[in-house]
């Protein structure tokens, strides 16, 4: 413990106590995480607006049942109030629970949705081979890769078909 509070002392009186104070957040908006399910936009708005003028506010809530997800998030107008709010509010109490405080990340951006293909597979069917080339019994498939199943039952059922 007198290592630690030594530390503590040194780290305050020194040009290292100025690292303490440089901002970690780069964007002045902040994730709140922790929320009571009865937490809204507007006391949320409420409890952060002593640190800064306030952007936005914003519980997320399920879209079926309309009830909070437990986290939010708060825009300000400028990092320093971002920042101020952040120090102020970080596991502090609000509407009974201890919420906490993080800079909040950019989103990622989700990947486009693979267009869907459809396709009809034809099974078990008795064809002449002495007349017939692998080809046609291979269904089309999008990008013309063939799928490994299709592929063995094709393989399979030619032997059937020509084997003595």
């Amino acid at each position: 413990m007198a290592l630690s509070s030594s530390f503590l002392r040194i780290l305050g009186s020194s040009q290292l106590g100025a690292i303490r104070y440089i901002s970690t957040l780069t964007t002045p908006k902040l994730f709140i995480s922790g929320l009571s399910r009865l937490t809204t936009d507007e006391k949320l708005k409420e409890a952060f607006s002593p640190f800064g003028r306030i952007v936005d506010a914003k519980v997320i809530t399920d879209r079926v049942s309309g009830r909070s997800k437990g986290f939010g998030f708060i825009t300000y107008t400028s990092i320093e109030e971002a920042e101020n709010a952040k120090e102020g509010m970080n596991a502090k109490f609000l509407d009974g629970w201890v919420i906490f405080v993080d800079p909040a990340k950019p989103k990622e951006p989700r990947p486009s949705p693979q267009p869907r293909t459809s396709e009809t597979v034809v099974s078990h069917q008795h064809i002449n081979t002495s007349e017939a080339s692998p080809s046609d019994f291979v269904p089309s498939v999008a990008n013309n890769r063939l799928l490994l199943p299709q592929l063995i039952e094709f393989a399979l059922s030619f032997d059937k078909l020509s084997s003595p």
